[in-house]
């Protein structure tokens, strides 16, 4: 047995009443208020935190989980991606992917940041994104064969 459920079309004047009453957000407007609005901390309070205050809890939080030759990259003007990138090693899979977790946890739990993490799985290249800051922690090896510091960093410096 077969069933076929129609429903009427509403009038074109019941549609275009429906179109004003929704909103919607030009791609200008969504970055603004984006860009705008204080984040949330988990306490419900909001806070504005500053780049550079993030980029001194994201290598406090590497320096505690024992990363290795730690770079920060400064970005501002360089590039649109971010505003630092930080380079670190951990010396097995899993102290890399552990570093990553921690530094996740922690920006989420004293700052409400909500990371995005990649490769955390096989703990190769763990790449953090805060955001306003991209994270890179590699193993050795991985890092070395990549060399991220010498496209970033000036000549002389990487």
């Amino acid at each position: 047995m077969l069933f076929c459920y129609t429903q009427a079309m509403p009038s074109a004047g019941a549609v275009s009443a429906q179109v004003k009453e929704d909103r919607v957000l030009t791609p200008s407007q969504i970055s603004a208020t984006a860009v705008d609005e204080p984040s949330p901390t988990p306490s419900g309070e909001t806070s504005k935190i500053t780049s550079d205050d993030l980029l001194a809890a994201i290598l406090k939080s590497l320096d505690d989980d024992k990363a290795e030759d730690i770079v920060q990259i400064d970005l501002r003007g360089k590039s649109s991606i971010g505003d630092y990138m930080v380079i670190a090693s951990g010396r097995s899979s899993r102290q890399v992917s552990a570093i990553a977790e921690k530094l996740a946890d922690r920006l989420k739990q004293d700052h409400g940041r909500l990371c995005k993490t990649e490769g955390k799985e096989t703990g190769d290249w763990v790449l953090v994104d805060t955001g306003d800051i991209i994270v890179h922690i590699f193993r050795p090896e991985v890092r070395e064969f990549y060399q991220l510091e010498k496209m970033w960093l000036p000549q002389g410096q990487a």
